[in-house]
């Protein structure tokens, strides 16, 4: 069984730039070959994601949220972070940080997920 947490700063007004953190406590986040992503869900509409960090500490980002996304890690203390920048209403979503499972070539399909944390961005 795999835990994950996400810890955020809920409220955020402009020109703030959120970062958010997801600990896999008792895991390690350079074990072969899981990706550790971040995901959005925006109210009343469905997932999407953001990108993630690969085991390798390589990175994707969604082509749409490239510019104003950053994702980086700390292994010593097994998290990664999700850092926003220009944010704005629209960015208001719940996030979620998760495992996905895949090879060399990339992830495959999500295994675990943390529980979520809600993000306000208010103007």
């Amino acid at each position: 069984q795999v835990h994950l947490q996400e810890s955020g700063p809920g409220l955020v007004t402009p020109p703030q730039t959120p970062s958010l953190t997801c600990t896999v406590p008792g895991g390690s986040i350079t074990t072969n070959y899981y990706y550790w992503s971040w995901v959005l869900q925006p109210p009343g509409k469905g997932l999407g994601s953001i990108g993630y960090i690969a085991y390798s500490g390589s990175t994707y980002y969604s082509p749409s949220l490239k510019s104003r996304t950053s994702i980086s890690r700390d292994t010593s203390k097994n998290q990664f972070t999700l850092q926003l920048s220009s944010v704005n209403p629209e960015n208001t979503a719940v996030y979620y940080c998760a495992r996905a499972k895949g090879g060399l070539s990339g992830p495959h399909e999500y295994d675990y997920w943390g529980q979520g944390t809600q993000v306000t961005v208010s103007s």
